[in-house]
């Protein structure tokens, strides 16, 4: 393909590539601009996706199989005082409530779709097009170019990761638990979110760790040996899987909700030219919920969908056309935001008073019925109508 596309993508993470091999079956000519990867950092992510995510990988014959991917049967969360949530997806009527992803086997099956796409040039530097797509993420160069501000809110909070190989096998549960930890130099105590998410398929042992900690904890954390660090993990999580060793080196980032104050708009300095964030150029949230690659996937199913419903007139830089991307997917993205920035705030607050109205809302949200139902649906990608069926 000559250099005359379409639709320019900045950025070839997962959201990128998936989003070019979906217009390239459009029959749309697209560029994807590939940065390199950042070094010395290692990769131990994982992703929890919905049936919604799940569909739309798989309809592009890119869904891992096992063991890089494992699905997840129930989820147990733990409160700080007593408080218990349990999600079985026996209950609800589905096998699995999600499935935990190993990224790099999803990202070769992407990569190689992408380079049987003959409708997508990969290249090294951004081209003009009627369209450009930034999927660049949360720290996107292009975003600050295009003059779109970044509304950040900084959480007191770094979340460290790794992988860990455990006594007991997961059983395909998520398990995480929401407590307090003392911190070196800080007079009060500090609230953490532990995760350990099932990985390696059905019957594993392999769990991936996400550890929503103070920055001052996390440095202590990452200080540790390994064989002190999974001594502390494994009291932390009330040895719910028995002895644990680390595979994998850890990784710490800070955490934090932030939004695009717009997510489309002309490109400064140039006529029929327009763009349109994506994934988390356009948004972060807080991990608690799993749910940042599944909001990142939505964006794009979402502006394929308007492309392709598009006027067969009206040109893809057209504010109007843009502009329906953006309202569809701005009030979900703000809905998420809500309850994940919510939840972390709710158990940051020291006190007795609100750790007895946080576990008993806890208890009480475990035994509401259809408001539990309703919420797990929204969750796992479904409308309510589709989960009845």
């Amino acid at each position: 393909m000559a250099l005359n596309p379409d639709i320019c993508i900045r950025g070839a993470g997962i959201v990128g590539r998936t989003l070019a091999v979906l217009l390239a079956r459009e029959q749309l000519n697209v560029t994807l601009v590939a940065t390199p990867d950042k070094p010395n950092m290692p990769d131990v992510r994982a992703y929890s996706l919905n049936g919604a995510a799940k569909a739309l990988l798989q309809d592009l014959r890119c869904w891992p199989n096992d063991p890089a991917v494992t699905p997840v049967h129930q989820m147990q969360i733990w409160g700080d005082q007593g408080g218990q949530l349990d999600f079985v997806a026996s209950e609800m009527g589905v096998a699995e409530l999600n499935w935990m992803v190993d990224v790099p086997d999803l990202e070769e099956r992407l990569n190689t779709a992408v380079q049987f796409q003959t409708k997508i040039e990969v290249v090294n530097a951004p081209v003009a097009a009627p369209l450009t797509v930034v999927c660049e993420g949360r720290a996107s160069q292009t975003r600050t170019e295009l003059g779109v501000g970044f509304d950040i809110t900084h959480y007191e909070q770094h979340a460290l990761a790794t992988r860990l190989v455990c006594e007991h096998a997961h059983q395909c549960i998520a398990r995480q638990w929401f407590g307090w930890s003392r911190v070196p130099g800080l007079a009060q105590p500090q609230a953490e979110i532990l995760a350990l998410l099932p990985m390696g398929g059905e019957g594993g042992r392999e769990v991936a760790l996400v550890w929503s900690v103070h920055p001052l904890r996390a440095q202590e954390l990452m200080a540790m040996s390994a064989e002190d660090f999974a001594v502390a993990l494994a009291s932390a999580c009330e040895l719910r899987l028995g002895g644990m060793q680390m595979s994998a080196e850890r990784a710490v980032w800070p955490l934090q909700l932030a939004r695009a104050e717009r997510w489309i708009g002309p490109i400064p300095g140039t006529s029929k030219q327009s763009f349109a964030l994506a994934g988390d150029a356009a948004h972060s949230l807080h991990p608690l919920a799993g749910q940042g690659l599944n909001v990142g996937l939505a964006d794009v199913a979402e502006l394929v969908q308007v492309i392709r419903a598009k006027e067969f007139w009206r040109p893809l830089h057209d504010i109007k056309l843009l502009r329906r991307y953006e309202r569809a997917r701005q009030a979900d993205v703000q809905a998420m935001g809500l309850v994940t920035d919510g939840l972390q705030r709710l158990f940051a607050q020291p006190g007795p008073v609100w750790q007895n109205l946080r576990n008993w809302g806890m208890r009480g949200f475990d035994r509401s019925g259809p408001l539990k139902h309703w919420m797990t649906q929204r969750a796992m990608g479904q409308s309510a109508d589709c989960a009845d069926r």
